[in-house]
C-alpha cells in the first residue's frame, strides 16, 4: 500500500502533490469536525442519562 502512495505521489501525469495535500487536508477537517460533533453529541446523551438514573422514579 504504501508503494502505491509513493508511485501515486511521483507520477506527474495527474495531480500534483500539492493537490494530493490539499485533499487530505480537507478529508481531515471534515473528520475533525464529524468528531467533535459525534463527541458532544455523545456528551449529551451520557449526560442525560445520568440524570435519568439519578433521579428515582422521574420519567426520562
Amino acid at each position: 500500500m504504501m508503494t502505491t502512495f509513493i508511485r501515486m505521489l511521483k507520477d506527474e501525469s495527474g495531480a500534483s502533490a500539492a493537490e494530493y495535500a490539499l485533499i487530505l487536508a480537507i478529508v481531515g477537517s471534515a473528520i475533525a469536525l464529524a468528531a467533535i460533533t459525534l463527541g458532544s453529541t455523545i456528551a449529551n446523551a451520557m449526560n442525560s442519562a445520568s440524570t435519568c438514573i439519578s433521579t428515582k422514579g422521574g420519567t426520562c
